[in-house]
């Protein structure tokens, strides 16, 4: 059999292009899911059961669909939810929905696309025709698809240390996934932490181990020393930004905080203002510009952009205050062991100065790799075989601005998309649901519109 669409991935991007494929695509067509994550569509993120895991957008920007953006929030009041629609959600909540959300369409068997779940890992891709693309499976079976939808997303990012300079006999204490919760079941009451980076998935962290009965010292270590800001109790309105034709970096940023000093107006209104405009934005820089953000300005914009629900600020924020939580800014020069514990050394941030940290558990909260071709063989093999290349400054890989896949001379491969995380190098923000959700919509009427034309005279009325 040969799939009208194939939706390589069992994330939240595979959720939502199959959600929204049920509902532009004839009943004639069939589309292969491919993944072997038993919690399909809600990944990691929205598996957790853990009511202080929130989600960081308010509800009402949460609905899988972008023309019904209630939906998320009447789902929730139907289930008796006494929620606003400026509250912060539950991820587990979020991971249900997303799972009722797609029950619902799959139900009308007679009426909508025929849908094959394979649970299994795609390891390698060959172009066998010019209408068709083949899969090669790890249970050693075949899938044949025309369209093919890349939605892998990407793995955790590694520690920010040489191997070479981590002692061997601390491996052990290293927790390289926070998400495997499996190791908060082996932290002592009092074990000192060290948690490396200091974004959303160190407040995750922090707060779960709270939660488990951890009373000892925690430390956070990452170069820059930030902390995402809080959403405040009330959404800022949002104030349309006043950008200059320019398009430097210290330019953008000088006329963002002049009209926030300017108008008085609450700079998390002129960040959100921004965000209809970031891809736009993004797109109109160039290499050199796009590289001095990265290097520069991206640490202050994550704490910025990707800010926490009010209540997750206010619990870690007293963990800071009391002195449970240290942060600390610098760069790990080696991670040795120290008696029953492990030591790391690092150099403080804006000195010459090495100290160390002791910590029975090291715990990498660096976040996701960039590009998250390492994470995957089949993505790793499209690169060898030269069907996919990575983006300029390694976000990604390369793609149009439709997500078709390019290859190595610059070319759109036909039938071959991607989407979601691996697709920043060419829309930046396009890791949040609310962004996902667009791309997922355009891509569902993109690959519609070519299976209408391959489709038989009589299938098309369908």
């Amino acid at each position: 059999m040969t799939y009208d669409v194939a939706i390589v991935g069992s994330g939240f991007s595979a959720i939502a292009l199959t959600i929204n494929l049920l509902r532009v695509l004839p009943r004639s067509a069939s589309i292969a899911v491919v993944g072997d994550d038993p919690g399909f569509g809600r990944g990691t993120a929205y598996r957790t059961e853990f009511y202080l895991h929130r989600l960081n957008v308010p509800a009402a920007r949460m609905s899988v669909f972008p023309d019904r953006p209630d939906d998320f929030v009447e789902w929730l009041r139907r289930r008796g939810k006494a929620v606003f629609a400026e509250d912060f959600a539950t991820r587990g909540d979020y991971g249900l929905y997303l799972r009722d959300t797609l029950a619902t369409l799959l139900r009308p068997r007679q009426r909508r696309a025929h849908v094959d779940f394979v649970k299994a890992k795609a390891t390698a891709c060959v172009q066998c025709e010019s209408d068709r693309l083949v899969f090669c499976l790890d249970n050693n079976d075949e899938l044949k698809a025309r369209n093919v939808v890349l939605a892998l997303g990407v793995g955790n990012a590694d520690l920010p240390v040489s191997k070479d300079c981590i002692a061997e006999s601390v491996r052990p204490r290293i927790v390289d996934n926070p998400w495997r919760l499996s190791w908060l079941s082996r932290v002592g009451r009092t074990d000192e932490i060290c948690i490396l980076g200091s974004g959303l998935t160190m407040i995750d962290q922090v707060l779960s181990l709270r939660a488990r009965g951890h009373r000892g010292k925690i430390h956070v270590l990452s170069r820059r020393g930030l902390v995402p800001h809080p959403h405040p109790p009330r959404r800022a309105t949002p104030v349309a930004p006043e950008l200059p034709a320019s398009r430097e970096i210290s330019q953008l940023l000088q006329a963002l905080r002049q009209q926030i000093k300017s108008s008085g107006a609450d700079w998390r209104g002129v960040i959100d203002g921004l965000r209809p405009q970031s891809q736009a934005l993004w797109q109109s820089l160039s290499r050199d510009q796009r590289s001095r953000f990265l290097r520069h300005a991206l640490a202050w914009w994550n704490i910025h952009r990707h800010r926490i629900a009010p209540e997750v600020f206010t619990r870690f924020d007293a963990l800071i205050k009391d002195g449970t939580v240290t942060v600390h800014a610098g760069f790990i020069r080696s991670i040795d062991e120290e008696g029953a514990a492990a030591n790391i050394d690092y150099r403080r941030r804006g000195t010459r100065d090495f100290t160390s940290i002791r910590a029975d558990w090291i715990v990498n909260c660096t976040g996701m790799e960039r590009a998250g071709i390492g994470h995957s063989p089949l993505l790793r093999e499209m690169r060898e075989s030269e069907m996919l290349v990575m983006d300029e400054l390694g976000l990604g890989i390369s793609v149009d601005p439709h997500s078709r896949v390019l290859d190595a001379d610059g070319k759109a491969q036909p039938g071959l998309f991607a989407a979601g995380a691996l697709t920043a190098g060419q829309f930046w923000e396009i890791t949040a649901v609310p962004d996902i959700r667009v791309q997922a919509s355009l891509l569902a009427d993109v690959i519609a519109a070519q299976v209408a034309q391959t489709a038989p005279p009589d299938a098309r009325i369908a």
